[in-house]
C-alpha cells in the first residue's frame, strides 16, 4: 500500500504534530491503493469482504493505526479534502467509509514511506476516489478530514457465519456513527446476551442459537443504540443476511 509518492519525501513534513483546527478539521496526508477499479481493496481487516456487493463501493479507505483503533473504527465516515498543494490538489471533498487497516512499515521512515507508521494520521484510500480529491500523479498528498454520519441505504445487515455454538455475526451497512463499539444477541429462548468482537466488525456468541428467532442491539461510538427484533426467524441458517432497523 501507499507506495507511490516516494518521490515527494521533501514537499512534505510528515512527522510534524496533528492538530485539529477550530471548525473541526485535522491535518493528516492521503494515499491510494487496489488499482483504478479499486478491486485491491476488497476483503480486509474489517472483515467486509466484497465492497461492493456490500454496499460501500469505491468510497472507502484503509486507517493508519492511529486512526483504526484496533478495528473498532471500522464502519466509521470521514469527509475528506486535499488542502495546502496548488500543484495536485482538487476542489472537491469526498466523504469515505473506513474497511481496511493500512500497517505501518517501520523498516522505513514516517517520511519516507512509512506513512501509516504511528502516530501518523494517515487514510490511504481507494485509487477511483483518491483521484477525486487530488491528481493521479501526486502519489499522496496533505489533506483534512474531519468524522461526519454514515448515510447509509436500507437497514443494518447480519451476516450469521460460523457453526452451533459459534455464532459469528459480521455486520455492515451502519448508519449514524457507523462504528459499532458493541453488540447482544438475543435468542426467542434466551435473555440477552453481550457478544465478543473477534475481529473486524465480526462479532461471536459461543450459545447454542439454532431453532430461535434472533434479534440484535447494536451500539455505536456515540453510545446510541439500535434494537432489531426478530431479524432472523427461527428456521435462519449459516451464511444468511438478514436486514434490521437503521440508525436515523
Amino acid at each position: 500500500m501507499a507506495l507511490l509518492g516516494l518521490v515527494l519525501v521533501g514537499l512534505f513534513s510528515l512527522g510534524s504534530p496533528v492538530y485539529a483546527s477550530t471548525d473541526g478539521w485535522i491535518n493528516a496526508h492521503a494515499t491510494f491503493y487496489g488499482g483504478g477499479d479499486a478491486s485491491g481493496t476488497m476483503g480486509g481487516a474489517c472483515g467486509y469482504g466484497n465492497l461492493y456487493s456490500q454496499g460501500y463501493g469505491t468510497n472507502t479507505a484503509a486507517l493508519s493505526t492511529a486512526l483504526f483503533n484496533s478495528g473498532l473504527s471500522c464502519g466509521a465516515c470521514f469527509e475528506i479534502r486535499c488542502v495546502n498543494d496548488q500543484k495536485w490538489c482538487l476542489p472537491s471533498s469526498i466523504v469515505v467509509t473506513a474497511t481496511n487497516f493500512c500497517p505501518p512499515n517501520n523498516a522505513l521512515p514516517n517520511n519516507a514511506g512509512g506513512w501509516c507508521n504511528p502516530p501518523l494520521h494517515h487514510f490511504d484510500l481507494s485509487q477511483p476516489v483518491f483521484q477525486q480529491i487530488a491528481q493521479y500523479k501526486a502519489g499522496i498528498v496533505p489533506v483534512a478530514y474531519r468524522r461526519v454520519p454514515c448515510r447509509k441505504r436500507g437497514g443494518i445487515r447480519f451476516t450469521i457465519n460460523g457453526h452451533s455454538y459459534f455464532n459469528l455475526v459480521l455486520i455492515t451497512n451502519v448508519g449514524g456513527a457507523g462504528d459499532v463499539h458493541a453488540v447482544s444477541i438475543k435468542g426467542s429462548r434466551t435473555n440477552w446476551q453481550p457478544m465478543s468482537r473477534n475481529w473486524g466488525q465480526n462479532w461471536q456468541s459461543n450459545s447454542y442459537l439454532n431453532g430461535q428467532s434472533l434479534s440484535f442491539k447494536v451500539t455505536t461510538s456515540d453510545g446510541r443504540t439500535m434494537v432489531s427484533y426478530n431479524v432472523a426467524p427461527a428456521g435462519w441458517s449459516f451464511g444468511q443476511t438478514f436486514n434490521g432497523q437503521q440508525f436515523p
